[in-house]
């Protein structure tokens, strides 16, 4: 079973980096002014630890 990835919305900062690491599971809502994760995203996917990593304000988590 595949994990999936989360954003706490409420700690979202809206900085993009994880958007910038890693668009094909990350996206920006410019009206919310915070990241999504895309409906179809691959949590398997490389550049999901990246992201998760760089993330400043440590909002992003594999469930």
């Amino acid at each position: 079973m595949s994990e999936k990835v989360k954003i706490d919305q409420d700690e979202c900062i809206g900085c993009e980096a994880c958007v910038e690491i890693c668009p094909s599971v990350f996206s920006f809502d410019d009206d919310e002014g915070k990241a999504y994760v895309n409906e179809a995203a691959d949590s398997n996917e490389d550049c999901v630890d990246e992201a998760i990593a760089s993330c400043p304000a440590e909002c992003i988590h594999k469930e």
